[in-house]
């Protein structure tokens, strides 16, 4: 098969990692890999398609890309679709679904977009084999995308089947769980070479601190799913088992300890169970508690990964308030709601000087929509990354931890390109 062009979309503010991660993954680089916007284009390999499925940790999804052309109106949609080569790719006995996205399109309605490109496969298939194949909105065989800009719409199919932040180990989770691959977005751009300790204080569900415990033991994020390739008239199987099988035997005992607790102590069993899912019920070490109040979890300074609660009251016992908003109300307020303590204190002021106090020389990463929460936690920031989580507008602070006031050690923050 020629080299194929694909988009690797991925979550914004993350394009560049994931451009560091193809090249590490592919040693691809120059106009061979390009970083756009949302997500990073390559020539590659079927060979490559799969591996990147397979390995990459901060990818939404590897797509093929099948044309690119200038459109109008809904017919020339139709008319793109109408001459994609889809019998190479699957068969009338396969199922499939087309969605749309759109970005500065004229059309009115993507739904209407999307029905013409399903016409437009299914009359295909009749034409070429007399039959066609069916159309299945929630299971399909195969899913074809289609991405409209103002006038250029480009057809793609999907090599990834479900999401690749499913991994397939999370099945017990709070509300608002933060996906695998803005975790893993979080441990990327804070540089962690899975050398020293690693510590979400506040790890719910464990996602962070199982993503950095399948890192530090290097296990395959797609080790335990299944692919849409694999449904692909491409695949073949004596070409995928042995890329499998050479990332099982890759594993190896963690490089460093992870931790992770939680004032919930359901959230600590849902953890739990998660992390012997992931195959890291040895690395990670999962424990309840208070992060006001929890004291380092190793001799040893390290890293500290955080996407803290919002919104919510925070009561002695570990438990959040029954009358407090979900985390996911506070969070998609872009954080307008603040997180207290069970005698109205602001958490975010007491968890800045527990870790002054308790954490020193350890590095603090914390995920949030306040723009302005260093601010209120008193603290200088030495770095600011931009990151979206889903349509919320987030920042990555690094806090890097003294004891005492760190505004008067803290060396001046890189400001993102809003000059916030």
């Amino acid at each position: 098969m020629n080299p194929l062009r694909l988009f690797l979309p991925c979550a914004a503010g993350v394009e560049g990692f994931l451009a560091d991660e193809v090249h590490r993954l592919t040693a691809l680089a120059g106009d061979d890999l390009l970083i756009g916007r949302g997500g990073v284009q390559l020539r590659a390999s079927w060979r490559e398609a799969m591996l990147l499925n397979l390995h990459s940790r901060l990818a939404q999804r590897v797509l093929v890309q099948l044309s690119h052309t200038p459109y109008r109106a809904e017919a020339d949609l139709y008319e793109a679709a109408a001459q994609v080569p889809w019998e190479l790719w699957f068969g009338v006995r396969q199922s499939f679904k087309v969605e749309v996205t759109a970005q500065h399109s004229p059309l009115k309605s993507l739904n209407f977009a999307a029905l013409k490109i399903k016409d437009a496969v299914a009359d295909r298939f009749r034409h070429k084999a007399g039959e066609r194949p069916n159309v299945d909105t929630q299971w399909p065989d195969v899913r074809i995308y289609a991405h409209l800009t103002g006038d250029m719409a480009t057809l793609y199919i999907d090599t990834s089947g479900e999401p690749l932040f499913k991994r397939g180990w999370r099945e017990d989770k709070g509300e608002a769980p933060l996906k695998e691959t803005l975790a893993a977005a979080m441990i990327a751009a804070s540089g962690w070479d899975a050398a020293v300790p690693l510590y979400d204080p506040c790890c719910g569900s464990g996602t962070i601190a199982i993503e950095a415990a399948q890192v530090a033991c290097n296990i395959a994020p797609g080790l335990l799913r299944r692919f849409g390739f694999e449904k692909l008239l491409p695949y073949q199987q004596h070409v995928w088992q042995p890329i499998w099988e050479a990332a099982k035997a890759a594993q190896h005992p963690a490089t460093a300890p992870v931790f992770g607790s939680d004032v919930a102590h359901r959230m600590v069993d849902f953890a739990v169970r998660n992390a012997a899912r992931a195959g890291v019920a040895e690395a990670v070490q999962l424990r309840g508690g208070d992060a006001l109040q929890r004291m380092p979890p190793s001799a040893e300074p390290g890293v500290m990964l955080v996407n803290p609660p919002y919104g919510e009251r925070i009561e002695p016992a570990g438990i959040a308030g029954e009358g407090s908003r979900a985390a996911a109300s506070g969070r998609g307020q872009g954080g307008r709601e603040r997180a207290e303590t069970a005698d109205g204190g602001d958490f975010f002021t007491l968890l800045a000087a527990h870790w002054k106090k308790s954490y020193p020389g350890w590095t603090a990463w914390v995920l949030t929509p306040d723009l302005k929460l260093p601010t209120r936690m008193r603290l200088k920031e030495s770095r600011r990354v931009p990151m979206w989580n889903g349509p919320i507008e987030c920042r990555l602070f690094r806090f890097d931890m003294v004891k005492g006031s760190a505004r008067k050690t803290a060396t001046p923050p890189d400001t993102d390109s809003d000059g916030q």
